[in-house]
């Protein structure tokens, strides 16, 4: 089946305030470009995995040692889903085996990296290996890496060393206005807290549905599931990935056939089950997907079927995880 890795789309900027100094970093020679602004010349839109590659790095840790930037947080990290629109084939792991553990541990929002990691970040995402993720310092400093080996360099300081170290390496360094990747922060989709107020009403739905269903979004396409009760919430909560999107749905239908009857003909389907060790499994599906799916959940305890449409998509409730400051500070 096709993945899905959601390539943030451009926006503005909204109430966050960008640094003063943005450059789109390309190879692409200006000169080689028609009266609209598109390119006509004959680099490839693909990383070439070596010298220019290379030279796109050099140009980026230029930026940041001018700017005095060592280290940048991870904000909204994302992993291949379940249609990949990059170029390249993403690999197992999403390009992240050599810097994060399999579970992505320390890849999440908020994290904070050395500057070495993040430039192996950026390698990835030019690669379009199957991770995406803005690279930022607060207001001071930014990475965007967008399209076609596009990467946009925001800094307080306008950085001329490294503009002119950029063009030295053959690579274009041209002023702009902001990063079309900015984050829009001036309408988040989630503004809930998952704070106390939030479990308690987690609580007090379990004391009449005895147990519930949590999807945990740790970073974008990829979930957690867990069946809650009453005696596990507090050991659940404690396992859960900083910032995460908290869904609460209503439990499994312990009549697998049942849901599995209840597909529809013409959507993709997010499954979820409940295996016969008591691991939550979930698989996205479409109509060409049923036959298969009823071998690959035999013997399962309990179902659901969740629409991937989002207006379909009709949650108890849902927040995200705040800092351990109670600030809600994640994006989505």
């Amino acid at each position: 089946m096709a993945r899905i890795m959601l390539r943030p789309r451009l926006i503005n900027s909204g109430t966050f305030v960008p640094p003063s100094f943005a450059h789109q970093i390309t190879k692409y020679n200006p000169a080689d470009r028609d009266e609209r602004g598109h390119y006509t010349g004959a680099e490839d839109t693909v990383s070439d995995h070596g010298p220019v590659e290379a030279a796109y790095l050099e140009a980026i840790a230029a930026f940041a040692r001018e700017a005095g930037i060592d280290t940048l947080e991870i904000r909204e990290p994302e992993v291949t889903g379940f249609v990949n629109f990059g170029l390249e084939e993403p690999l197992d792991g999403h390009g992240l085996a050599d810097l994060f553990p399999p579970d992505l541990t320390g890849y999440y929002d908020g994290a904070e990296v050395s500057l070495s990691v993040a430039l192996e970040l950026v390698r990835t995402m030019l690669r379009d290996e199957g991770a995406w993720c803005r690279l930022e310092r607060e207001d001071t400093f930014t990475i965007h890496v967008g399209w076609d080996q596009y990467v946009y360099v925001s800094s307080d300081r306008p950085c001329d060393a490294a503009v002119a170290q950029t063009r030295e390496l053959g690579l274009f360094a041209q002023p702009i206005s902001a990063s079309p990747y900015a984050a829009d922060l001036e309408e988040p989709e989630v503004t809930e807290a998952a704070d106390e107020d939030f479990w308690d009403r987690v609580r007090v739905e379990l004391a009449s549905q005895q147990t519930l269903l949590l999807e945990e979004a740790y970073v974008r396409n990829a979930t957690r599931w867990h069946r809650l009760t009453a005696s596990n919430l507090d050991p659940v909560r404690a396992g859960l990935g900083p910032r995460a999107l908290l869904t609460i749905w209503p439990d499994l239908n312990p009549d697998v056939d049942e849901v599995l009857a209840a597909l529809p003909a013409d959507a993709s389907m997010d499954f979820v089950w409940e295996a016969p060790n008591g691991t939550i499994r979930h698989v996205t599906i479409d109509e060409t997907d049923h036959q298969q799916l009823a071998s690959l959940v035999a013997g399962a305890k309990a179902a659901c079927s969740l629409p991937m449409i989002l207006d379909e998509r009709h949650p108890l409730f849902h927040a995200a995880l705040p800092d351990s400051d109670g600030v809600l500070r994640a994006r989505w």
